[in-house]
């Protein structure tokens, strides 16, 4: 990462377009992590930037909004920070992905152990995409 660069989560980073989700879970890949179910896609159409996320906490596991806002807001976090080794990685190989962060522990980790499970994420979307033969 330059040090000019900002670590920002900007409007072209989050997932929003419904049919970009759908077609996360109709044609996408899923992985497990330590706290996550991952659902991820190199789209069809062009996206404004390398990779779109999408960041759910099930209400099933919650039941408090403040909670689950909690976890969303140390996920995001957690990307927002580490973000720029996945970004690298995408633009050395020429392709864009779209993917969902599924909480999917118990209880409201802390903040370090979320991060650490977001770096595995990265680190193994970054495998995944690689190994991926349909690369666009």
């Amino acid at each position: 990462m330059e040090k000019s660069e900002r670590q920002t989560f900007s409007r072209n980073d989050r997932l929003c377009r419904t049919r970009l989700i759908q077609d996360l879970f109709e044609k996408g890949n899923a992985f497990y992590t330590s706290l996550f179910k991952v659902f991820w896609v190199i789209p069809d159409s062009i996206i404004p930037s390398p990779a779109q996320v999408a960041v759910s906490v099930p209400k099933k596991g919650f039941r408090h909004a403040t909670d689950r806002n909690l976890l969303k807001r140390r996920i995001r976090e957690s990307y927002r920070k580490r973000k720029h080794r996945l970004y690298s990685f995408l633009r050395e190989e020429g392709i864009s992905i779209t993917f969902i962060l599924i909480y999917r522990g118990s209880k409201i980790a802390d903040y370090d152990s979320i991060d650490k499970a977001v770096e595995e994420v990265i680190e193994k979307l970054c495998k995944r995409a690689a190994s991926l033969p349909g690369k666009s």
